[in-house]
């Protein structure tokens, strides 16, 4: 190997941080963007559109979308060996460039690249080999819910739609919770580290943009708390609004 391939330049110019997730958005000669990751022994480059590492599986712009063609042909299929690995490498793949995305306060492309990850999530359980390979995923489910319901709040807030960016975070714990009693994990909803991130983060955009409780919100209050009347009032104002709506 000559010394011009090697990376020492490169490396030297970008140190890599452990207490921090260091990220980059570049534009390369070619007039493409591309993100580049500093990993403790390089560097990865991620394709900003289509698959991260830029491949087009079976001419697809992803995996899933072939896979997606092969269940249309095939409503009962389930996927081999070659193919499980093929998905797990899609999986850390999307999972690499959505932390980018975070890290660079893309939430639109963090949303759009955590609705594949859950949309790959759902596939790999219709079509699972085997129970154990559906759980490696699905132990993961509730990690990529919070990134997108952090993600698509934070958009809102962006857009000016505080009031949105709260809905998202409720469906988000709604999910997360679902998630949980799937996997047997009621016990541990409460006291979930992502959970309680969610909490906070709710909590915070209501206490900065002055966002009152959604109907909803009081409602599930007035429910744990017996108060029927109340609750009963809030479903009448609740169908009224939706038939206003």
């Amino acid at each position: 190997m000559s010394s011009d391939q090697h990376l020492d330049h490169i490396l030297g110019d970008w140190p890599f941080e452990p207490e921090s997730l260091c990220v980059r958005l570049l534009k390369g000669t070619d007039g493409r963007d591309v993100i580049q990751l500093r990993v403790d022994l390089g560097i990865l480059q991620l394709e900003t559109q289509g698959r991260p590492d830029g491949l087009r599986p079976e001419g697809h712009d992803t995996l899933l979308d072939f896979l997606l063609r092969q269940e249309v042909e095939d409503p009962d299929l389930e996927v081999d060996e070659a193919t499980c690995i093929e998905i797990d490498r899609e999986f850390v793949q999307y999972y690499h460039r959505r932390v980018a995305w975070l890290r660079l306060q893309r939430f639109a492309n963090a949303v759009q690249d955590a609705d594949h990850t859950l949309a790959l999530m759902d596939f790999c359980k219709e079509h699972s080999p085997c129970e154990e390979w559906t759980m490696q995923h699905e132990q993961h489910r509730a990690f990529v819910i919070f990134h997108r319901s952090q993600a698509a709040a934070l958009l809102a807030i962006e857009e000016q739609k505080p009031d949105e960016a709260i809905a998202e975070i409720n469906q988000g714990l709604h999910l997360i919770e679902e998630n949980f009693r799937d996997m047997g994990w009621e016990e541990q909803f409460d006291s979930d580290e992502l959970v309680e991130r969610l909490l906070h983060l709710r909590e915070s955009l209501r206490e900065d943009f002055s966002i009152e409780k959604t109907l909803q919100e009081r409602l599930a209050e007035a429910v744990e708390a017996e108060q029927y009347e109340l609750a009963a009032q809030l479903r009448d104002e609740m169908a009224k609004r939706d038939v206003s709506s």
